[in-house]
Parts: structure tokens; C-alpha cells; sequence
């Protein structure tokens, strides 16, 4: 399996002012087709764990072959995550959750308040580099996450489902070292949509 950047839906300045088109071209030209390439270096003498699903490697990390398990799980995870950041904004979006995704929000944190507060915990809370997440479990249950550099929920059994980068590239250029307006100006293009799409696939 090769692996490619998945197309923008977008333009790199469409989600301005929250985030400036120069750091999404960057951010998607370079860094994430750099996960993308060095995912591929290190699968090409590795042909049946290439044939897998990547979310399904990278959910069970110990049956990667260990000389590629690291760059699976770091240039893997990579591209899975930032896959999912595409998705999850889009130029306008930025209103609230609606149909089934509110009311587990509402059920899981009492309400969307409360919810973009632990969100937002979790981001500013992670030192260095990595994210915040929105996950599910097996059984729908939401919670809200974080990890470390390129890891995914999946490695913990969970789906993300709205995911935030808050690797300096991500945010650098504009914000400097004020990750809070970052995040802040990030919930306006939060395309709530395929968030609410993402949970209803399970």
C-alpha cells in the first residue's frame, strides 16, 4: 500500500484569520508529506505489514515488525493524524455540534462549554510537541484526550474523532509562542460536520 497526501477540500488561505495560509502550506506540503514519504521508505521491505490498514498497525503497534515500528508508529501516525486535521476544519464551520454528536457531548460533559474547556485544557496541558483529541470507545462513549508527538488514540482503543495539532509548526508563524490564541481562533473553522460524521461511522 503507498500512501499519499489526501486531498485539500480547501485553499491554503481559505482558513484565515485562524490559521494564515502560509503555515497550511507549509504545514501540508512539507510536514505531513514528510510523514508521508518516510511512512513509505520504511514499509517498502515490509510488504505484508504494508498490506494492513494503517489505523489497524498503528491500534496494535507490537505485531510491526520492531525495525519499523517506530517509524510506523511516529511517520504513521503522522499522516493518519494530520489526515484527520484536514478533515475536521473547513472555511465558515466553527457553530456548534447539532444531531446525535451534541447530545453525547452534552451527555459525556454536561455541555459544549464545558466540553471545548476540557478540550482546550488538554491542549494547553501537553508539553511540547502533540495533540488534543475527541475519541470514542467501543461503546460510543466520549472523552477527551491527549497525546504525545504523532501518537493516536487508536494505540489506546479509542477513535478519534476531532483532533487539534498543537505541534509549533502548526501554529508558529502567526501565533508565536501564544498557543492559547491558537486554540481560541481554532474553534472557528472546526468543521463540526464531519466531526459529527466521524462519531456516526463508528
Amino acid at each position: 500500500m503507498i500512501y499519499a497526501l489526501p486531498t485539500l477540500a480547501y485553499s491554503f488561505d481559505a482558513l484565515e484569520p485562524a490559521i494564515d495560509a502560509r503555515t497550511m502550506e507549509i504545514h501540508y506540503t512539507k510536514h505531513h508529506q514528510a510523514y508521508v514519504d518516510n511512512l513509505n521508505k520504511a514499509l517498502a521491505d515490509f510488504p505484508e505489514t504494508a498490506e494492513k490498514p494503517l489505523p489497524e498497525l498503528l491500534s496494535d503497534l507490537e505485531r510491526v515488525p520492531e525495525k519499523i515500528r517506530l517509524a510506523v508508529r511516529n511517520h504513521g501516525g503522522g499522516h493518519v493524524n494530520h489526515s484527520l486535521f484536514w478533515e475536521v476544519m473547513k472555511p465558515g464551520g466553527g457553530k456548534e455540534p447539532a444531531g446525535r454528536l451534541l447530545g453525547e457531548i452534552e451527555k459525556n460533559f454536561g455541555d459544549v462549554l464545558k466540553f471545548k474547556e476540557q478540550f482546550g485544557a488538554a491542549a494547553m496541558g501537553r508539553f511540547g510537541s502533540g495533540w488534543a483529541w475527541l475519541a470514542a470507545d467501543d461503546s460510543g462513549q466520549l472523552s477527551v484526550v491527549s497525546t504525545a508527538n504523532q501518537d493516536t488514540p487508536l494505540a489506546e482503543g479509542k477513535k478519534p474523532l476531532l483532533g487539534l495539532d498543537v505541534w509549533e509548526h502548526a501554529y508558529y508563524l502567526k501565533y508565536q509562542n501564544r498557543r492559547k490564541d491558537y486554540v481560541d481562533a481554532w474553534w472557528t473553522v472546526v468543521n463540526w460536520e464531519r466531526v459529527e460524521e466521524n462519531f456516526i461511522e463508528g
